[in-house]
């Protein structure tokens, strides 16, 4: 059992990383001309959630919940069979709400080149095995962890670097910090060490994985699900001083913050094996950070019923030119910030959809989620989009386009100003 503080820079679990923040890990990679930074925070600063001050460079907040989730995809495959990926490292406040997109003026891009140019190319090297997209490219996924969830550190503001500090550095540290709290947190030989392994046949309980990762990490975690699947693990802690260099106190999952995973389930851990393996190479076909791609347009091709549909989607708006912008929230409303994830049941001709804020559905004519309604809908094909329908119809329709935190209630039917149709997109 891991001591109740776990300090980056000490602890064995973390691997010999090359670092050019954190001076008692190994030397620096040869040539690295990068210049370290340091936070100035005092090594007794105040914990994060402890109080409800507002945010400085040495106090997280309102974000001072961290969050490190990990994913086990196996459909498609992503990682190596023996471990678990990267999802990134969430400030969530501590009530478990939270914040996204705080500052598009830092939406980096090119985060292997903005490492590699930082001298840490094996970092680069890292990450494009162990934090990995199954949508998309690993460089998307970076630019989206970054954007949505790095900007809102208060202890990563450009005002609490050093002075002449390269610009990204914030980022850097972030990616840095993100990779070695990974490191530390070795899921799979975790839950190897008390028997539970990957199989096609072998159920395991919540209980069961919960108390292997105590067992080894002396806190329990929170486990998400697709059906009976597991297929993310959550770590929570709060933080002594900055993300550049504090650090990081594990505490239990919140019991607002329990996962999607039965208590009472007979839950699968499958393998990572097939010939569906994908590594982040592909090319995704939203984004989720607000800024506008191009889709197949809904009304330039022809349309019928969808082939099948996804058992967890996210939902994509997009607008009557054919341009993808933003998707739809937990609560069902439309906004620019990362969309929820939605679990679909039925057939293609009559499904029902839910959140984790409860079931959807259309009351008055309005779409919502966790209100108690519950709606049959179903999915026509559209070119390459499989389209959201309710009583036949695939318009939706809203007062307003969102944009920034803003969210726009969502309206069946086309009597409202901006006009848009619903994509499923599978997750």
């Amino acid at each position: 059992m891991l001591t109740p503080a776990l300090l980056l820079v000490a602890t064995a679990a973390v691997s010999s990383y090359a670092s050019p923040y954190y001076a008692n890990t190994s030397a620096v990679e040869p040539h690295n001309l990068y210049k370290r930074i340091s936070s100035g925070c005092s090594a007794t600063t105040t914990k994060s959630c402890s109080s409800s001050a507002s945010g400085t460079c040495c106090f997280e907040a309102p974000g001072g919940l961290l969050v490190q989730p990990q994913f086990w995809d196996t459909d498609p495959i992503t990682g190596p069979a023996n471990s678990w990926t990267i999802h990134g490292l969430w400030p969530d406040k501590c009530d478990g709400t939270y914040e996204e997109n705080c500052d598009s003026s830092r939406d980096y891009t090119n985060i292997g080149t903005l490492l590699s140019n930082a001298g840490l190319s094996s970092l680069v090297t890292y990450m494009e095995e162990f934090w990995v997209s199954n949508s998309g490219t690993a460089e998307s996924l970076w630019e989206h962890e970054w954007a949505t969830h790095g900007t809102c550190y208060s202890t990563l503001e450009t005002s609490c670097l050093p002075s002449g500090s390269t610009k990204g550095a914030e980022a850097v540290a972030f990616f840095q910090t993100t990779v070695n709290l990974f490191k530390s947190l070795p899921t799979y030989t975790w839950l190897a060490n008390a028997g539970i392994t990957p199989s096609t046949s072998k159920t395991y309980t919540l209980a069961q994985l919960q108390s292997a990762i105590k067992s080894a990490w002396g806190h329990t975690p929170a486990f998400d699900c697709d059906g009976s699947d597991v297929y993310q693990i959550y770590y929570y802690y709060y933080l002594e001083g900055s993300v550049i260099d504090g650090t990081f106190v594990p505490i239990d999952a919140p019991s607002f913050e329990s996962g999607s995973c039965s208590s009472s389930a007979a839950l699968k851990y499958l393998p990572k094996t097939g010939d569906t393996t994908t590594v982040g190479g592909s090319t995704p076909t939203t984004t989720t950070k607000g800024s506008t791609t191009t889709a197949s347009s809904p009304t330039s091709t022809s349309t019928g019923t969808a082939g099948s549909i996804p058992s967890k989607a996210t939902i994509s708006a997009i607008t009557s030119s054919g341009n993808t912008l933003g998707g739809l929230l937990s609560y069902g409303t439309w906004s620019t910030q990362t969309p929820g994830t939605y679990t679909l049941s039925g057939t293609v001709s009559s499904f029902q959809i839910s959140s984790s804020k409860g079931t959807c559905g259309v009351s008055s004519g309005t779409f919502s989620c966790g209100s108690g309604v519950s709606s049959s809908f179903s999915a026509i094909s559209s070119g390459s989009n499989t389209l959201l329908a309710y009583s036949g119809s695939t318009a939706f329709s809203s007062d307003a386009s969102p944009s920034g935190s803003t969210q726009e209630t969502v309206y069946t039917g086309s009597s409202h100003s901006q006009k848009y149709t619903l994509a499923l997109i599978s997750t």
